[in-house]
Parts: structure tokens; C-alpha cells; sequence
């Protein structure tokens, strides 16, 4: 497979993601967090053991060890992406989340003792600028637009590690389900610990969880690793652009969203940011 079709597949991936911040937003207003990461995880990983069960029964030791790296971290990811989503709309949550795009190449440029460039450095104040309208707009640093930050922050160290290990640590698949099935069982975990575990309830709330399970999970989580074993993490970034215009785009249409002059001003700022990155 040459470069360009896994970057057409790392997109369809974040675009396929993108679509769970709209349903995951919708149906936490009757299940947990962790809870509904552990139902959305845990389906989509017996899919995928079902699925692919011979490829996964000899895998490398090696290769479980990545897998349950990158389900750690992106278990982080969801955790505090699920959480912001409780306290704001799913479009702002969308495009705090992938300033990792700006996030990325800082963090590259601290491990590699180096500046970041100019575009990064004009990217990087723009999004601040975005991230002060939406706080204002907010009135003040509420919880979601921290959880959001701190969602942005993870994921770019997510993207960071899953190139690594996707480049040099076996089957990248494998890998990817590897990750599903350590975030279903850390979320569970978190669960029993700090919530009520319980199953959806009615047609609808099953019909968004097996959205989420086979679209946003199986699909969406388990191919990245895949995609990004021919991309450099810095260029994997960029495609982070493409979430925040789809989650925007579904949250006004679907949901109603409406966060304001000021608000509108923050997004703005914050997709020009990602844009210039």
C-alpha cells in the first residue's frame, strides 16, 4: 500500500471518530463514562477477536506489550474527552481535542531539544487566542474546556507513542485491537470502582452504542495503528483537522449548537490554528 492510501485511511479513521463525539454526547445523559467507554470497548473488541482470531493467536509477545501502551494512553484520551463532553458542546470539545495538531510537533521539538518553526509557533498562538474566546465565552476556565485541553494533550502523546510502536512492533492491526480491548477493560475497572455499572436501556440507546462499538471503535480506533505505520507522527497530526470540521458541522445540525459571537470567534481562531499547522 503506498503513502497516500494510508493517509486516505488515516482520514477515513479520524472521520469516523469524528461521528462519536455527537452520539457519545447524546447518550451520556443516560449511561457513566466509564461505563459506556467499557460497553463501547468490550463490544467492539469481541467483534474484532472473533474476526480476526487466528492473526491475534500468533502475534508476538511484543506486539500485546504496544497494544496495551497505546490502550492505556488513548484510554486517558477517552476518559477525559467523555468527561468534557458532560459540561460542553460537542463541536468545542471536538476542536479543543485536536489542537493536538499544534501539540504534536512542541512535544516532538521538546524530546528532540529543538525550536519549533514559525507556522507551529503562529499556530500554537492562534489556538490560544481560541481557547481564551471559548473560555470567555464560558465564563471562565469551566471544566469542559479543561478536560478538553487535557484531552488535546494526551492525544497528541498518543499519536506520538503510536507511531512508534506501529512502525517497528509487528502486526499494526493486532496492535489496534489489542488497544480496544485494554481500554474496554480499564474502563470497566474505573466502573465498578467509581460508578454503577449498567447496560443500555431501549432500541435507541443500543442503536448509538453499536455506532460507536463498530464505526467509531472498531473502525475508527483499531485501524489507526495501520494508518500511522507509514506516517510520521508530525503529518498524522494534520489529519486532526478534519474531526473538529465534521463534530461542528453534526453538533449544529443535529444537536442545536449555539455557543455565541464570542464562541463562534474561539472556533475560529482554533480551526485556523489547526489549518495553519
Amino acid at each position: 500500500m503506498k503513502e497516500h492510501k494510508y493517509e486516505v485511511l488515516l482520514a477515513s479513521v479520524i472521520a469516523a471518530r469524528a461521528t462519536s463525539f455527537i452520539f457519545s454526547k447524546m447518550i451520556l445523559e443516560y449511561i457513566d463514562t466509564f461505563n459506556l467507554l467499557a460497553i463501547r470497548c468490550l463490544l467492539a473488541f469481541a467483534i474484532l477477536a472473533v474476526l480476526f482470531f487466528k492473526r491475534l493467536r500468533d502475534m508476538p509477545f511484543k506486539t500485546v506489550i504496544s497494544g496495551v501502551i497505546v490502550g492505556i494512553l488513548f484510554f486517558l484520551v477517552m476518559s477525559a474527552e467523555l468527561t468534557a463532553l458532560k459540561e460542553a458542546s460537542s463541536s468545542t470539545v471536538s476542536l479543543l481535542e485536536n489542537c493536538a495538531i499544534i501539540f504534536v510537533p512542541l512535544l516532538e521539538a521538546i524530546l528532540l531539544w529543538r525550536l519549533p518553526s514559525g507556522r507551529i509557533m503562529i499556530s500554537a498562538l492562534a489556538a490560544f487566542l481560541g481557547v481564551a474566546c471559548l473560555t470567555l465565552a464560558q465564563g471562565g476556565l469551566t471544566g469542559g474546556v479543561f478536560w478538553g485541553l487535557l484531552s488535546a494533550v494526551l492525544y497528541a502523546i498518543a499519536i506520538i507513542v503510536t507511531a512508534k510502536v506501529s512502525q517497528g512492533s509487528g502486526d499494526p492491526l493486532c496492535i489496534g485491537i489489542i488497544q480496544v480491548g485494554t481500554m474496554g477493560v480499564l474502563a470497566l475497572s474505573a466502573s465498578f470502582l467509581f460508578e454503577t455499572p449498567a447496560l443500555p436501556v431501549g432500541s435507541r440507546q443500543w442503536i448509538m452504542i453499536g455506532i460507536l462499538a463498530v464505526v467509531c471503535t472498531c473502525f475508527g480506533f483499531t485501524l489507526q495503528p495501520m494508518a500511522q505505520s507509514r506516517i510520521s507522527a508530525e503529518r498524522a497530526g494534520i489529519f486532526c483537522a478534519i474531526s473538529p470540521a465534521i463534530a461542528t458541522l453534526l453538533g449544529v445540525a443535529v444537536l442545536h449548537e449555539n455557543i455565541g459571537f464570542l464562541g463562534i470567534v474561539g472556533l475560529i481562531l482554533i480551526l485556523s490554528s489547526i489549518v495553519i499547522a
